[in-house]
């Protein structure tokens, strides 16, 4: 080969690396472009009888500048991130919903049994028992405006999970396409890479983990893309579809669906780890949910106990109180799914022992399986249903329906409890401040012996039994006493041994008698005929906000409610740490990724110079080739 062909190699090579260089200096802040550079080969020798010379250069291919592993762990970082930065946008919107101690729930709950308190000093005064009723009314709003903002949150959940399925869809779609114009790039250039191609493919790859957790799988040129628990994604030039489904036990909230051809497949929820999917679906279980329920288990154990503690008293107008507050009541929806015919009712037995947790009912062919959901542990087995005992303070009862096999249905005890929680009362003579029953120590007795003011046992007794007076007198000696009265049809009792401060209870009520009686001493219990200035029992409906009527008697509801606030600040911030972790991450993969992969400008201007020099060189080459040529055509005759 000639001096002037040499030289022309040289100069194309030269050529293609000044026009690669520049391709990488002008995509240097490109998003997922890898730089590239040229990969030269020697000419095959020619023998010249003196020895083999070389033939000059030629560039093979234009190599792109990729690493495999980086790459995979750049998404895999990148997915981590978008799900636990996901998951920590939402719940600080619960976060500081429950963070304001001077608004929301807990000042309003401090309020009405402040309220409470302030009319039981004075429980004859109009102006007293209208604050009373007027805080009960702002509680109530506090409430079903909380669980509002929680549906709200709920509802903003289906549609970012909707839009999140679409940008899912379109990346997939994108990837497919993008497969099949790498293949006939590749068919329809002897092989060769197209660079620019490639990189769009992976940076449809990147986005798409910045949306859901992916594996992707590399056959031939092709890029396979998977999700979930192996659903296939894309597989060549064929992409697949994720759809948005309401969920068969709860219509208002959606769940992800794989449509395969013309079937539409629920995904399980925990199956989806990784990218804004994820986080999202996680959300919701972990923090939404249990927000939604811990709130409705406060507002039904608030109703609950005041009502119960209110119609053991006696209204303004000597009538016995009516519940105070309402509530929501437990649901269970069946499956839409479902194939039998029956219908499972959910009502509350005991509310200390309610929890926070939802339920599902499944029934399998022989057993019925309940689960709560919170950790996922059976909490009962059995060929029949109901059990035979109450369960987390729930009673269950069917319609005599016959179950189909994989029937199931989602138990929700308290998820309604807050939205449905309301002022009973209209009046504020309603208010049971008073004490239905009413103990008297005649002053003519001689000994030291003293009577409580007695209680109203719950449940409630018939009325008629609180109106009927009874008189305990003592005996020679003072060491018994007998009881005179109508007693609910029971007859006189007689010799009742007498223990200082021990209980006496009757007709649905207790008292306690103290001190010394003397012989022929008389104590009476019986109806409360004036109790317009009495506050026994509004003290009493004051002191729930300390008592421990939730968690099976572990804490209050103010406690509960603080458990809560707590709970989510500690989520919350636990969540902030491992996002930042996250990005930690993500930022170390990146750069380790760019270090092999990115554009350096101060490498590349090198390169420039580098290709610049050879390109001069081989362009004296030519030169020098051609006037050798016009020397030797000159001394020719």
């Amino acid at each position: 080969m000639g001096l002037l062909s040499i030289g022309q190699t040289a100069l194309a090579a030269a050529q293609l690396g000044l026009s690669t260089t520049a391709n990488n200096i002008s995509n240097a802040s490109t998003p997922g472009y890898n730089r590239e550079q040229i990969l030269q080969t020697e000419g095959v020798g020619q023998n010249t009888g003196s020895g083999f010379i070389g033939s000059g250069t030629q560039v093979t291919t234009i190599q792109r500048i990729y690493n495999n592993f980086l790459t995979t762990q750049v998404n895999s970082a990148q997915s981590s991130y978008s799900s636990s930065n996901n998951n920590y946008t939402q719940i600080s919107q619960i976060n500081n919903m429950f963070a304001n101690s001077k608004a929301g729930i807990s000042p309003s709950l401090q309020s009405f049994f402040n309220s409470v308190q302030t009319a039981a000093s004075d429980p004859s005064a109009a102006s007293s028992r209208e604050t009373v009723l007027t805080s009960a009314q702002t509680l109530a709003s506090q409430f079903q405006s909380t669980s509002a903002q929680l549906n709200q949150l709920s509802d903003g959940v289906n549609s970012e999970l909707t839009s999140t399925v679409q940008s899912i869809n379109d990346y997939a779609t994108q990837i497919a396409s993008l497969n099949l114009s790498i293949q006939t790039a590749q068919a329809g250039n002897a092989g060769q890479a197209p660079n620019s191609l490639l990189d769009q493919r992976d940076q449809a790859v990147a986005n798409l983990s910045k949306e859901v957790g992916v594996t992707v799988d590399s056959q031939g040129s092709d890029y396979n893309v998977f999700i979930g628990n192996g659903q296939p994604l894309v597989v060549g030039d064929n992409s697949y579809k994720l759809t948005t489904v309401a969920s068969p036990t709860n219509v208002s909230q959606l769940e992800v669906g794989y449509v395969n051809g013309g079937t539409t497949t629920q995904l399980p929820e925990n199956s989806l780890a990784g990218g804004s999917l994820g986080g999202l679906l996680q959300f919701r279980s972990q923090s939404l949910i249990p927000a939604q329920n811990a709130i409705g288990q406060m507002a039904i154990g608030l109703a609950s106990t005041v009502n119960a503690q209110q119609e053991l008293g006696q209204d303004q107008s000597g009538n016995a109180g009516v519940a105070m507050f309402t509530a929501g009541s437990p649901a269970s929806t069946p499956s839409t799914n479902n194939t039998g015919t029956l219908q499972i009712t959910t009502t509350i037995a005991n509310v200390n022992a309610l929890t926070t947790s939802n339920y599902s009912l499944q029934y399998d062919g022989t057993n019925y399986n309940l689960t709560r959901l919170s950790d996922n542990s059976r909490v009962y087995q059995g060929t029949t249903f109901p059990p035979p005992a109450s369960i987390d303070g729930l009673n269950f009862a069917t319609n005599g329906g016959t179950p189909s096999t994989g029937d199931n249905f989602l138990i929700q005890p308290t998820a309604t409890g807050a939205s449905g929680f309301g002022v009973a009362i209209t009046n504020t003579s309603q208010i049971a401040m008073a004490a239905p029953i009413a103990t008297n120590a005649p002053t003519a007795n001689t000994g030291t012996g003293q009577i409580s003011a007695g209680v109203v046992n719950s449940p409630p007794p018939p009325d008629p039994n609180l109106t009927q007076a009874v008189t305990i007198t003592f005996n020679t000696p003072p060491t018994t006493f007998n009881v005179t009265g109508t007693l609910s049809g029971a007859p006189v009792t007689t010799n009742v041994p007498y223990v200082a401060g021990g209980n006496i209870s009757y007709n649905g009520w207790t008292a306690q008698i103290s001190g010394s009686p003397a012989v022929g001493d008389t104590f009476s219990v019986g109806p409360n005929t004036s109790g317009a200035g009495d506050s026994r029992n509004g003290l009493l409906i004051s002191a729930l906000q300390t008592s421990k009527t939730l968690d099976n008697g572990t804490t209050s509801i103010q406690g509960a409610y603080s458990q809560l606030v707590s709970s989510v600040g500690n989520q919350t911030a636990e969540l902030l740490a491992t996002s930042t972790a996250a990005n930690t991450l993500l930022s170390n993969s990146t750069n380790a990724q760019q270090s092999v992969s990115g554009v350096n400008l101060d490498e590349e201007a090198s390169n420039l110079l580098q290709y610049q020099q050879a390109y001069q060189a081989a362009a004296k080459v030519m030169s020098t080739a051609s006037t050798l040529f016009t020397s030797l055509l000159n001394i020719m005759p």
